[in-house]
């Protein structure tokens, strides 16, 4: 057990994640008649025809967009609000940090209420508008964090050499600072987009008649997911690995280029 058990631990808890991930692409090629629940045969036809249930592609459409807004908005910010409490010292630093790590920490039941009622009490008509609204905040904290570490890791040394060299404050930032911390903020921005593409509860609070696509899988479930949700669901399962994929190539490429420049 000693010299297997690890081993077949790893591979049991690796099925036991992958079954539904695997469901789901089994089933974006079952023939549906009514349902998606029974296999009833082979098909593409729900790879070649994935807007014939007009309502999937909507619903994949507006958490794209809710997911590309969000994840611009709180990387903007949250790089600027890193970079102010690595690089500055400001009263109420210690308490900024806590506040931002407060919705990190905070069950998303209440912070979906919380955000519904400030809406209502504003006067706000909930939609695509304050789904974003609330992605972006929650968002935020996510990458705050991620990009603090890596500025906190940078050297001042080289943004000192910029300025010896007699560089203005903006190209320090933009050809010494921007280029170092962009590992940092490039991996902050796919956190962000992962959290707002597959939030559901704190959008369900606030999108009102808007549906993203886990609310609209969400809402399907009862009578059956269509398969084209499964296809669309499977597309972007394939395209994550793919981006891994070539990030992890590409990085290996640098590495043994900077071996033998080395």
């Amino acid at each position: 057990m000693g010299k297997w058990g690890l081993g077949a631990y790893s591979i049991l808890a690796l099925v036991f994640l992958l079954i539904p991930i695997a469901y789901t692409i089994v089933f974006s090629f079952n023939d549906v008649r009514r349902t998606n629940i029974v296999w009833r045969g082979f098909t593409f036809d729900n790879w070649l025809n994935i807007c014939d249930q007009p309502e999937v592609c909507v619903a994949f459409g507006n958490s794209i967009l809710v997911g590309g807004a969000a994840t611009i908005a709180a990387t903007t910010l949250g790089t600027a609000m890193a970079i102010a409490l690595v690089r500055y010292r400001f009263k109420f630093r210690a308490a900024t940090t806590l506040l931002l790590f407060l919705p990190m920490a905070t069950p998303e039941v209440v912070l979906g209420a919380g955000l519904a009622a400030q809406f209502l009490s504003a006067g706000i008509p909930k939609g695509l508008l304050t789904i974003i609204i609330a992605h972006t905040m929650f968002c935020i904290s996510f990458v705050v964090v991620t990009v603090r570490a890596r500025v906190a890791s940078l050297d001042p040394a080289l943004e000192e050499a910029g300025r010896d060299l007699y560089a203005s404050p903006g190209q320090v930032f933009w050809r010494i600072t921007f280029p170092l911390l962009l590992p940092g903020i490039i991996a902050a921005a796919l956190l962000s987009f992962a959290l707002s593409f597959d939030d559901f509860i704190i959008t369900n609070f606030n999108s009102g008649a808007a549906v993203t696509f886990p609310k609209y899988v969400y809402t399907a479930a009862a009578r059956g997911i269509p398969a084209q949700a499964n296809v669309i669901a499977s597309a972007v399962f394939f395209a994550a690995i793919v981006l891994v994929v070539v990030s992890q190539l590409s990085a290996a490429a640098r590495r043994k280029k900077l071996a033998k420049s080395g």
